[in-house]
């Protein structure tokens, strides 16, 4: 149970254009993460710029993206991420193996060299924060400086996410 009161169209201080924009960008309906961000406007509102961006503006192929948000939430211990985030990954290409393996990805044959360093890159920014420079070149081989920002710019901002997310114990939607 969230530890926080949801927040929907009929709350008082709501800001109705701003619900309508978050919904718009979710194809319609607001998540549980939604209804909590809105009892504050400014921070849903850089929040759904921001997210909108990652998920929607990049440059970065989506099953990597989708990929390293997966690793973010099984390393933070974040299920509603994770559950969010399976059925965008199996669109983006990813099988429901490779989603399983998300958690053991070093034990598992079913990422490629790519893969396997974008997934040791996300491993080092949540877990160390730092990323060794050998670790940094790897990824290098594999992205440009665009999409290097992105990556990082997407692991950071998943981890703001998750840990969002189990701090206020936002439940996940049935």
């Amino acid at each position: 149970m969230a530890r926080i009161d949801y927040v929907d169209e009929a709350s008082p201080a709501v800001d109705a254009g701003l619900l309508r924009a978050i919904a718009a960008r979710r194809g319609g309906r607001l998540l549980n993460l939604d209804r909590l961000l809105l009892h504050s406007a400014p921070l849903a509102q850089g929040w759904n710029a921001c997210l909108g961006a990652i998920r929607g503006a990049t440059r970065l192929d989506g099953a990597l993206r989708e990929l390293v948000i997966l690793r973010v939430a099984v390393l933070n211990r974040a299920p509603y991420e994770f559950a969010q985030h399976a059925p965008a990954a199996l669109a983006e290409g990813l099988s429901q193996a490779q989603i399983d393996d998300v958690a053991a990805w070093p034990a598992s044959a079913l990422f490629d060299t790519r893969s396997r360093d974008v997934l040791a890159y996300a491993d080092a920014m949540t877990l160390q924060v730092q990323v060794p420079e050998e670790l940094f070149d790897a990824v290098r081989r594999h992205l440009d400086e665009r999409e290097l920002v992105e990556l990082t710019g997407t692991v950071a901002a998943y981890n703001m996410v998750s840990r969002f997310l189990e701090a206020l114990q936002i439940d996940i939607e049935p």
